[in-house]
């Protein structure tokens, strides 16, 4: 097989008519030029150059190579410059997992900027909670994603991934305007409850929230939607406990901090600790950028520790 390398000097010789300009041209000594045309005789069979006392002379034969090959390298001119791109995150694919509250308030403005400077990149989006969001990430399935742990309900990630903490909320207690119920806790013991699912993070959370003020909470609704959670509290129909980012003010709702030094949710950025993919670093700091600051409930991680491995 013809060696590409062979063939610029070829061309580099036949258009400067000089072994020694073509060596100064590509960074060469002359005889490294000379062995090179010599090789590349030897592999085609051809005479490309007649030897003068004074020079040489190209042949027909090196000429028609010349042009038989400008096509090759143009194209692989242009491998190489499509290699550099994707080394350097210009061009390539990134695959970003959030859960739905996050792929609601962080992911579109993270996104936007993330086209904004990388344009000719893909990104692809994928949505689930965080037990499949970091399965994913262990089977290589996605690059990065969106993870969130409640203090009362810590989670075990699997080894071999890395997060950065990015946001901080508040767990708020949720109370329709003219329900007439109190703020405290354990003033809540005959409220009917609304809550995510049994057995999710959130629900667990607020089950352990009501247990730590002293009663069962006594669960009548439950959906992992919190437009739904909100409009069922605002028909009066309970209250409910919810993460900063799944609250949307309105006039029909009163949302009160809660006190417990447990009450909060951690956002957090989950990757394989040895994946190389050149644009992680920029969507990270594009999800880092679209954490909202100065919003009521919400602490953004403004100065972000090292990053740690995931336990």
């Amino acid at each position: 097989m013809l060696k590409p390398l062979h063939l610029l000097t070829l061309r580099a010789v036949v258009r400067s008519g000089s072994f020694a300009i073509a060596a100064r041209d590509l960074g060469y000594t002359a005889s490294a030029i000379s062995q090179q045309i010599s090789a590349l005789e030897k592999e085609t069979g051809l005479v490309l150059f007649e030897r003068e006392a004074h020079g040489i002379r190209p042949t027909a034969a090196a000429h028609r190579l010349v042009d038989l090959s400008d096509h090759a390298l143009a194209a692989l001119d242009d491998l190489d410059h499509q290699v550099q791109e994707l080394a350097t995150g210009v061009t390539g694919r990134l695959r970003l997992g959030s859960f739905p509250t996050a792929g609601v308030r962080l992911v579109p403005s993270a996104l936007s900027a993330f086209v904004d400077s990388h344009p000719r990149a893909q990104i692809q989006l994928e949505e689930g909670e965080p037990e499949e969001l970091a399965a994913a990430l262990g089977d290589g399935d996605l690059d990065i994603a969106l993870v969130y742990e409640y203090g009362l309900s810590p989670r075990p990630w699997p080894d071999g991934l890395t997060h950065h903490r990015l946001l901080r909320e508040d767990l708020v207690l949720l109370r329709a305007r003219d329900s007439g119920l109190s703020a405290q806790l354990p003033q809540l013991s005959r409220a009917r409850w609304i809550t995510s699912r049994e057995g999710t993070a959130g629900g667990r959370s607020t089950v352990r929230l009501c247990a730590a003020a002293g009663f069962e909470a006594a669960v009548a609704f439950r959906s992992n939607n919190y437009d739904v959670v909100r409009e069922l509290v605002s028909a009066g129909l309970g209250v409910a406990v919810v993460p900063a980012l799944g609250h949307a003010p309105t006039d029909t709702i009163v949302a009160t901090r809660l006190t417990h030094r447990s009450a909060y949710r951690s956002v957090m950025a989950l990757h394989r600790s040895e994946n190389s993919n050149p644009l992680l670093a920029t969507m990270l700091e594009s999800l880092r950028r679209a954490v909202p600051v100065g919003e009521p409930f919400l602490h953004p991680v403004l100065h972000p520790a090292e990053p740690q491995e995931a336990r």
